[in-house]
């Protein structure tokens, strides 16, 4: 019996693939505890119409990461902190503080959690990497100065 999996089966393959397995485990382990569905028209349709969908939204996601690339990378941010004598920084510019700077400065909306640093504990400019997709990232400088 051919089955759709709803869900990652580990001996058996990932979420939407389908398998063959023999029918006694498909009607008494993997459809009662829905894991996966029987191989019908119907379902392969629907199948079908979920990974059509799933592509359009990967493309979507994709191109917005291209268009947040091109408008941020290579830019430089301006951060001004505190310092004390002989330029000595109080505390460390963090991921949110970097980007607030970009949303304000650049105009582009980025998750703290995209973006790919450790504090910065010096003034002067520090390349950061930002982490739009799992394949396309950019690349801001931070420029930290003394407030």
């Amino acid at each position: 019996m051919q089955v759709i999996l709803i869900e990652d089966v580990k001996s058996l393959g990932k979420k939407g693939t389908i398998v063959k397995v023999n029918d006694s485990y498909a009607r008494n382990y993997i459809i009662p505890r829905k894991l996966g569905i029987e191989a019908n028209k119907a379902n392969l349709n629907d199948l079908k119409l979920q990974n059509a969908n799933a592509e359009k939204l990967e493309a979507a996601k994709v191109s917005n990461a291209k268009d947040m690339k091109a408008a941020i990378d290579g830019k430089t941010v301006h951060i001004a902190i505190r310092t004390g004598k002989d330029g000595k920084v109080f505390g460390s510019v963090t991921s949110k503080e970097v980007a607030e700077a970009i949303n304000k400065e650049l105009k582009v909306d980025i998750d703290k959690k995209k973006i790919v640093m450790d504090p910065i504990k010096t003034i002067g400019v520090t390349p950061v990497s930002i982490k739009l997709h799992k394949d396309i990232a950019a690349s801001v400088n931070i420029s930290v100065g003394e407030a």
